[in-house]
Formats: structure tokens, C-alpha cells, sequence
């Protein structure tokens, strides 16, 4: 098991500096200077000039970037030019709201997308397939910035029932920290949903006509032992496969429902950060999601080996 695990880790780093250095790049490329943005429009030359001195934005790119790369290696991710504060402590703050909504949407994507998925592949080419098929088409292409505003208007505005906007605490109440997350996650989830029970349907309909699918039917077995114990168990691979991807998309994809609902959570602070021209608080909220991502690559890789015997790493 360490073994995997360092050399999973062995084999990222190369794609984190790569990561790293096309984040730094980019940035550069963008239209803007912050020198500009942090002293203010009234600025003058002299103080504009002054600003990027301090900033080190005067210096050649090749030697801005071989800094920043050598204050990561000591693990300096840079100070944020707009929050005035470390880049590390900015995206530990707001750490916590991404992840609880993350954790909430992946709790109601798993149960809700796989059940859907096999209820489509048992009842295959009947109105309850369509039906499902459907609502997942809907699900992977409406925007979810219209969603989340129809929501805004329907359950906060004229229903009343749940908050509009804003985050609460988990140390405030289970309750209340709930009432602020669910509707930003389910909109969060829909998207996900529908791609999981797509996935879910073709890898079951592809499970139930195998010869030890009906060999158990032959046998006696009920119908939901089945399907529920022989047939999904060996579907679970592709599941979890696809678990660790929406785990991702759901963490590095919240920018606009955080944006829509004012969560306070690090997909916002990266817009900030990129409409501001913050260099490196960019960078670092980049180059962390990557590590992020990362690790949920190795936690599958290690999953493989509990759920099906088959897979060895040599």
C-alpha cells in the first residue's frame, strides 16, 4: 500500500510543476496590471511604478517565475495583493465552505445518480427509462447558473423556505448550516446526477446480460439479490471511478454556484482573485485544487484494491 501510494505521488509531481508553470504563465498573459488595480485609479506613474518595484512585477518573467517556484519548494505560497494576508491562511478560511458544500452535493449525487441508473437498466426501453434518461439530459445541459437562479427566485423569494444567499456554520447549528448549503448543493449536484446515472445505466444494462446474471435467475436468487448484490458489486469499479471525478468537479467546479448563492468559499475567492489580477493568490488557489486532486486520484487508486480483488499493483 505505501508503495502505491509513493508512487502515485512520485508520478504527479511532474504534472503539478507543470501545472504550476502554465497557471504562472497564464496569468501573465491576461490583460491588466494589479500595480495599477492596488495603487488606484488617481495613481500616478511614479506611484504605479513604485507599486510594481515592491511587487517585484518590474522583473523579467522567467525570473518572477523561478522565485515563485523556489518559495513553493519551501511551501511560501506568496501574500495575497488584495487581502493583504498570506495566500495559505486566505484559502484555509475558506476552505471549510467549499468542502461542506462539496461533501453535501457528492452526498446527494452517489445515492441519488446510482439508484436512478439502476432503475433505468433493470427497466430498460419502458416509460420509467425515458423518463429517467430525460431528466438526465436535462440535468448534464442546462447551465447552472440559470438553475441556481430560478432556484434563488422559487424556494428563497417567493417560497421563503430556505435562505438566498450566505453561509453558516457548523459550530451555529446542523440545522442552520444545512439550510444554507442544500440549495446551492443540489443545484451543485444536478449536473453530476445526471452524468452518474448515464454511466450507471450503461454499465448496468451491460452487467445484466451476463451468463452469471442469469445463472443466478436460473438458480432461484430473488430479483433483488440479483441486481443488487451480484450485478452492481461488479459495477462498482466504474462507480467509484467516476465518484473520485465528480468528487473533483464538485470541489474545483463551485465557482459559480458559490458566486449566485455568496458562499464565502475558495471558488469565489479565485474569482476575485483573477478579476483583481492577484497573481499569487491565483496561482496558489490553482496549484492547491491540483494537489487536491491529486490525492483523490491515489485514494481511488487505493479503493481499487478493497472492492475488486482483481486489481493488483505490482
Amino acid at each position: 500500500m505505501y508503495r502505491i501510494v509513493t508512487a502515485r505521488i512520485a508520478q504527479a509531481l511532474p504534472v503539478m510543476l507543470i501545472v504550476a508553470i502554465l497557471t504562472f504563465l497564464l496569468m501573465h498573459m491576461l490583460p491588466g496590471d494589479p500595480a495599477v488595480i492596488i495603487a488606484g485609479d488617481q495613481a500616478g506613474p511614479e506611484a504605479i511604478a513604485a507599486v510594481r518595484h515592491s511587487l517585484g512585477l518590474d522583473r523579467p518573467v522567467p525570473e518572477q517565475l523561478w522565485r515563485w517556484l523556489t518559495h513553493l519548494a519551501q511551501g511560501n505560497f506568496g501574500d495575497s495583493l488584495i487581502l493583504n494576508q498570506p495566500v495559505l491562511q486566505a484559502v484555509a478560511e475558506r476552505l471549510p465552505v467549499t468542502l461542506s458544500l462539496a461533501a453535501v452535493a457528492f452526498a446527494i449525487t452517489v445515492p441519488v445518480g446510482v439508484a436512478l441508473g439502476i432503475v433505468a437498466a433493470y427497466w430498460r426501453n419502458s416509460w420509467l427509462d425515458s423518463a429517467v434518461m430525460g431528466f438526465a439530459l436535462v440535468g448534464v445541459s442546462v447551465p447552472s447558473f440559470w438553475i441556481a437562479t430560478l432556484s434563488v427566485i422559487l424556494f428563497s423569494v417567493n417560497l421563503g423556505w430556505l435562505p438566498s444567499a450566505g453561509y453558516v456554520p457548523m459550530s451555529d447549528g446542523f440545522g442552520a448550516w444545512l439550510a444554507a448549503l442544500i440549495q446551492p448543493a443540489v443545484v451543485l449536484a444536478l449536473f453530476q446526477i445526471g452524468f452518474l446515472a448515464r454511466m450507471t445505466r450503461s454499465e448496468m444494462l451491460e452487467i445484466l446480460d451476463q451468463d452469471f446474471v442469469r445463472t443466478a435467475r436460473a438458480k432461484g436468487v430473488s430479483e433483488f439479490r440479483t441486481v443488487g448484490k451480484h450485478a452492481f458489486r461488479n459495477t462498482l469499479v466504474s462507480v467509484v471511478t467516476v465518484g473520485g471525478y465528480i468528487l473533483s468537479l464538485l470541489i474545483g467546479g463551485s465557482v459559480v454556484v458559490e458566486q449566485v448563492f455568496a458562499l464565502p468559499g475558495i471558488g469565489r475567492l479565485l474569482v476575485q482573485a483573477i478579476l483583481a489580477r492577484d497573481y499569487p493568490t491565483v496561482q496558489g488557489t490553482m496549484l492547491l485544487l491540483g494537489f487536491a486532486f491529486v490525492l483523490i486520484n491515489v485514494l481511488i487508486d487505493i479503493v481499487y484494491t478493497f472492492i475488486d480483488p482483481r486489481v493488483r499493483y505490482d
